[in-house]
């Protein structure tokens, strides 16, 4: 069975990482090629490409295919992948990310791929963007629809909202969270030395966020919220764990409020290096408002450390509210300061949640776990075509 892969770019990102961890876990099963296909990978958030080199992978970049709209190279790309796609001949392919997921699928169909597969990772309407441009994404993601059969979610709020924009049937969906290696999170200690050097003491209150540094993703209403919870204890360092366009912008904010020692700018850190971050973290807040389902919560998480986030796409199916953690409409400073402050002065409350929330995970998002639903959902569709491993 010949599965081939089609993404936009792989930068630092949780849809980026799905997909890296889906290609090479497919790889080791047995009757599987696997083969990705990438558009260029440019800018701050860096790049993931090193791990499929690493992994051996079957990984092609089409140049073309970029994250904007441009109807040359946007007709470029498609004829690209088509004509990699009668070159391969896939029996699967599977796409992810917006611009990939439309181009990428209309290329598959037009190749005569039989089975096409899309994972939602996110949505690409909403609130967010104009009236325009949800008419444009919304017009693209029916007709992509109208060529796909099925797809994955990575929660249950993405599949509600494509239904409820006319975009597939019920039965075309199914939901498999977004799985990545548990045990370095599992393992994670408070390591003092990471503190000394990014300048935080040992008694510090740290509240991280691990997100690229752009719109929709919660920056400012954290920053907007940090003089009243600096006030309430001095103690309280913010870490900001990620790169990206704004990041000069709020390196600035934080001088002119005068609360430039509370916040503590990593920069671009790489997905290996993430746990040795969380593992100093005393409370994760998760701020954005456009994700599938933040990855960013279930790796708190699976180091036992409670999450605070905002009610938005899929957060509310892992930041489970009282149980792992606070979930808070978007933009209720107030709540989140709250919040914030209560779990700064209870650390039982936080052991609590953090462990209650280790235990879901544990339950849900192993990367094994993952990988097998993807591919006994591929042997299902195959088999239904009559198409044999």
């Amino acid at each position: 069975m010949r599965v081939t892969h089609v993404i936009t770019r792989l930068i630092v990102g949780g849809a980026q990482e799905n997909t890296v961890a889906t290609v090479v876990g497919l790889q080791k099963k047995s009757g599987v090629e696997v083969n990705l296909i990438s558009g260029p990978t440019i800018g701050l958030e860096g790049s993931l490409e090193s791990s499929l080199q690493a992994a051996n992978t079957n990984f092609t970049i089409v140049p073309e295919l970029v994250r904007r709209i441009h109807p040359l190279k946007d007709f470029l790309a498609l004829r690209k992948l088509e004509n990699i796609f009668r070159e391969q001949k896939p029996d699967i392919v599977h796409t992810h990310s917006g611009k990939a997921g439309i181009v990428g699928r209309l290329a598959a169909r037009r190749a005569g791929v039989p089975i096409i597969i899309h994972t939602i990772h996110g949505p690409s309407f909403g609130n967010f963007q104009n009236g325009l441009g949800n008419f444009i994404f919304r017009a693209a993601e029916r007709r992509a629809a109208s060529v796909t059969d099925h797809f994955i979610v990575v929660a249950d709020a993405m599949k509600n909202q494509y239904l409820a924009a006319g975009i597939g049937q019920p039965e075309q969906y199914t939901k498999i969270f977004s799985g990545f290696p548990l045990e370095p999170f599992l393992a994670v200690r408070n390591d003092l030395e990471l503190r000394k050097k990014l300048g935080i003491a040992t008694d510090d209150f740290v509240v991280g966020k691990i997100a690229r540094i752009f719109k929709l993703k919660g920056h400012d209403d954290l920053f907007a919220a940090a003089p009243g919870l600096v006030r309430q204890n001095p103690e309280i360092k913010f870490l900001l764990v990620g790169d990206g366009p704004w990041r000069g912008r709020f390196e600035h904010l934080a001088k002119a409020s005068g609360l430039e020692k509370h916040f503590v700018f990593t920069g671009l850190v790489s997905p290996a290096e993430v746990p040795r971050y969380v593992g100093i973290m005393d409370v994760l807040a998760h701020l954005s408002l456009r994700e599938g389902l933040p990855r960013a919560l279930p790796q708190a998480l699976a180091a036992a450390k409670p999450v605070v986030a905002y009610d938005c796409d899929g957060a509310r199916e892992i930041c489970l509210n009282g149980q792992t953690g606070f979930l808070i409409q978007p933009g209720d400073l107030k709540n989140l300061t709250e919040k914030i402050v209560q779990l700064a002065g209870d650390s039982e409350l936080r052991k609590k949640l953090g462990e209650s929330g280790q235990n879901f995970v544990r339950e849900n998002f192993a990367v094994e776990k993952m990988v097998d639903a993807i591919y006994n959902l591929c042997l299902k569709l195959a088999a239904e075509r009559g198409i044999r491993p």
